[in-house]
């Protein structure tokens, strides 16, 4: 299991050191050099255990030659005895190095694309395009956990009570407002061509490895005790790992899935007004957009991704912009990223929806995954991600975007055939 090419680190070595430089990961740096001694003396290993195979072979054939002469064969067969002991000391050694360098090479970053820019926080990401105008109003907005639950469309308190922090439950139009909002976003991808799936909300650590970094993810992710499950953080994830181990016919590809889950992350928001609610929780809900192709289509379909889940806020009439992450903000598995931030007049500032991610061959190569084409040349595919709706943060920006001064909340239009005809959620009458 693996992420760069070792061919790659081998033979453009300083193409892998400029990405980290970019990426100001001085601790890989160092790694790096590491990876490269220990490549060279597994290299050097290797050699050595293809020698000593075939001066055992050669000996056994001089062995045969003198027996069949009427020779002492007693110096030959002590010489050839001694080397499987040879081989296999040099097979450990080179064992606990092929250790190593998996470990290395699991852990080094993707390449990042030429086009991502250098920066070292969210603050340096470069502004692609926008959509629509921020909403000016004449009255004070309330935050979405406020005004949520004075319309009784949420409860924090008892899910509080019986979850613990980071939880919600939806009640009434809200509820429905989310269901809505999955349905929209699924029927949109639907027609597009997409094929609908609902993966697994657990997956084991093998096929999660080859998704994401286990050591830099582990930490919030939920782990099922006693077992080797993990409760999934994103539809991503499973539909992702669905091919481990497979090869798949390029004349097949790309494959384009959109999948709905339930999503578990142990992240949550600050106290702040506007984080407590639904922003940043422990559950959530996401459509999520997934795509296997030839590796020469991918930076085509990281621009179709990104649109789609662009024409969608569009239809939802959220002010939207998409940003180009920068280096800092990137993380490892991506080589170029982007996100889809919406503005919250509340907040008076964009917050982020779901991210778009080509991922290059990084996530097929640590799952084992490749195309073949009608010749039989097989090679490693690639993979790509995108958000199409994330419910909760969507449901923050309807909540604010469409509040009205009476204190009510209007519907968007494209939901309303969603919404058993509701188009306004006003204050229940007690």
């Amino acid at each position: 299991m693996k992420m760069l090419d070792i061919n790659l680190v081998r033979n453009n070595p300083e193409v892998v050191r400029q990405n980290l430089e970019k990426r100001k990961d001085a601790e890989k740096l160092k790694w790096l050099d590491d990876l490269i001694k220990k490549d060279a003396e597994w290299r050097k290993l290797k050699k050595k255990i293809d020698d000593l195979r075939h001066e055992r072979n050669r000996i056994s054939e001089e062995i045969n030659k003198a027996k069949k002469a009427g020779k002492d064969v007693a110096l030959l067969i002590k010489k050839a005895k001694s080397i499987p002991n040879q081989i296999r000391r040099a097979e450990e050694q080179q064992e606990e190095l092929l250790g190593r360098i998996r470990y290395y090479l699991m852990q080094l970053p993707n390449i990042m694309h030429e086009s991502v820019p250098y920066g070292e926080s969210d603050e340096d990401n470069v502004e692609v395009r926008k959509w629509g105008e921020p909403k000016k109003v004449d009255f004070e907005l309330k935050s979405h956990a406020e005004i949520a639950e004075e319309l009784g469309l949420t409860d924090f308190k008892r899910s509080t009570k019986i979850s613990g922090a980071g939880f919600y439950f939806l009640k009434n139009e809200l509820a429905m407002l989310n269901q809505a909002l999955i349905r929209f976003a699924i029927d949109r991808l639907v027609k597009k061509g997409y094929t609908y799936i609902e993966p697994p909300l657990m997956m084991r650590k093998k096929p999660y490895s080859g998704m994401v970094s286990l050591e830099d993810f582990e930490d919030v992710m939920y782990k099922v005790e006693g077992e080797d499950l993990y409760m999934v953080a994103t539809a991503e994830h499973p539909i992702g790992a669905m091919y481990m181990d497979e090869t798949l016919a390029e004349e097949e590809l790309p494959l384009r899935y959109v999948g709905y889950s339930i999503n578990f992350r142990k992240e949550v928001g600050t106290h702040s007004v506007d984080e407590k609610g639904l922003f940043r929780t422990h559950q959530f809900n996401k459509v999520e957009q997934f795509v296997f192709c030839k590796p020469e289509d991918s930076w085509e379909l990281h621009e179709e991704l990104q649109r789609n889940a662009e024409e969608i806020h569009t239809l939802l009439e959220i002010p939207w912009r998409t940003v180009n992450v920068c280096t800092g903000d990137l993380g490892i598995v991506a080589a170029k990223k982007y996100d889809l931030e919406a503005w919250m007049p509340r907040q008076n500032k964009y917050r982020e929806l779901g991210s778009c991610s080509n991922c290059t061959d990084y996530q097929a190569r640590r799952l084992n995954l490749k195309c073949i084409d009608k010749h039989g040349k097989r090679r490693f595919l690639h993979t790509l991600n995108g958000t199409a709706v994330a419910t909760s943060r969507a449901l923050v920006a309807i909540l604010e975007n469409y509040q009205n001064k009476d204190g009510s909340i209007t519907i968007p239009r494209v939901l309303v055939p969603y919404m058993n005809g509701v188009k306004v959620i006003r204050r229940k009458k007690h």
